[in-house]
């Protein structure tokens, strides 16, 4: 069985909220999810002390480098990611192969949404798609801090 995971992170990586400010993200969540036929959506809620990878899973399709175009190989993002899988990353620099400039892997351009992050809320399941322009300002403003999301497939 395969599942869909419709993650909310702070747009900047580093930052995590205090727990006032999740706790009111998280109701926000809980308002705007259908959750699946059954009626049940679970939401997971994590603070991580390091830099983590926040992925799109089989949604990924290509990443694009913003300063020369050209297109990241994906062997070297799947070394990077499993190199970092037990203790996350300390750094988001990273010298990238196609044109070898050193810049932050927060900028690469994900075909489908990628992030990294210290704080996520994670909709396993959630019975809908993105959420729009809209939801994602509640989110903020619930937060404190503006928002990002990433629709995982695994």
């Amino acid at each position: 069985m395969s599942d869909n995971i419709l993650s909310v992170i702070p747009a900047d990586p580093h930052w995590q909220p205090g727990p006032e400010a999740a706790d009111r993200a998280v109701a926000v969540v809980a308002e705007l999810i259908q959750g699946p036929p059954d009626g049940f959506a679970e939401v997971e809620v994590s603070w991580h002390e390091t830099l983590t990878l926040v992925d799109c899973g089989a949604n990924l399709e290509g990443i694009g480098c913003p300063r020369c175009a050209g297109s990241v190989d994906l062997g070297w993002w799947t070394e990077l990611v499993e190199s970092s899988a037990d203790g996350g990353l300390t750094t988001l620099l990273y010298q990238v192969p196609c044109c070898g400039v050193e810049l932050s892997i927060d900028t690469l351009e994900y075909d489908w949404p990628c992030g990294f992050a210290r704080f996520e809320i994670a909709v396993w399941n959630p019975g809908r798609d993105w959420f729009t322009d809209e939801e994602l300002t509640a989110l903020a403003d619930a937060l404190g801090r503006p928002v990002r999301q990433v629709m995982a497939h695994i």
